[in-house]
């Protein structure tokens, strides 16, 4: 009986030895998030453009819409815009309702058709031209200009850069205040991505001009959390 009480004292004793050597190897860490932006001139811009159209028939109101639309088509191939840069988005033909107002059963009085038409410019000096020729040729729905990069990984990749440093400068600022140094990287998780800019756009009341347009920059932001091990002096 002796022996075994001998033996479970001695285990007892070296337990804490155990958990001290454990808290020991279980190292302090710090999780910080930087942030990293990188803005350049935009090289390529999408517009978003319609055709609207009316008759009393649904085929009257689709044939004109057609007609229109083709006008539209040709100008914009005649200005260089390749047919992979041209895309439908959304197609509608609706009755033309009436008789909601003044009481009497509402009765269809004709059909409106529409056309939106996506059209991406990759040569951004001839953007207002392009304005200018589409609607003069029977676009009559502008729906907004967004504008990009054609190739925004050089973009990204400074951003991330970016992020990291200011990851690892937050760090060092915290650590160091209290008293310690940033020691090692443990992980690095990646967020973030591509950000358009808000579109900036206006157009003059005189269409024989080509219409001014704004393409301002393009942002990129980037987003990265990284934990450091903490080392004391």
């Amino acid at each position: 009986m002796r022996m075994i009480s001998t033996l479970c004292l001695g285990v007892a004793l070296s337990m804490p030895v155990a958990f001290a050597a454990m808290a020991e190897d279980q190292a302090s860490t710090i999780t910080v998030t930087g942030e990293g932006v990188s803005e350049s001139a935009p090289d390529i811009a999408t517009i978003s453009i319609g055709v609207t159209t009316q008759g009393t028939t649904a085929a009257e109101a689709m044939d004109a819409n057609s007609a229109a639309l083709q006008a539209v088509l040709d100008r914009l191939r005649a200005a260089g815009i390749e047919a992979r840069d041209l895309q439908t988005s959304n197609l509608s033909l609706n009755p033309n309702w009436q008789g909601y107002d003044n009481g009497d059963p509402p009765k269809i009085t004709g059909y409106v058709a529409a056309n939106i038409l996506n059209v991406r410019v990759r040569k951004l000096d001839g953007l207002g031209e392009v304005l200018d020729a589409v609607v003069t040729d029977g676009a009559n729905t502008l729906n907004g200009i967004t504008f990009g990069l054609a190739d925004p990984r050089p973009a990204m990749d400074a951003a991330r850069t970016e992020a990291v440093q200011d990851a690892r400068a937050r760090a060092t600022l915290l650590v160091g205040a209290a008293g310690a140094q940033l020691g090692r990287v443990i992980s690095i998780t990646e967020g973030g991505g591509y950000a358009p800019p808000q579109p900036m756009y206006r157009m003059e009341a005189d269409a024989a001009a080509s219409v001014p347009v704004a393409g301002g920059e393009v942002g990129v932001t980037a987003n990265v959390t990284m934990v450091f091990e903490i080392t004391q002096d």
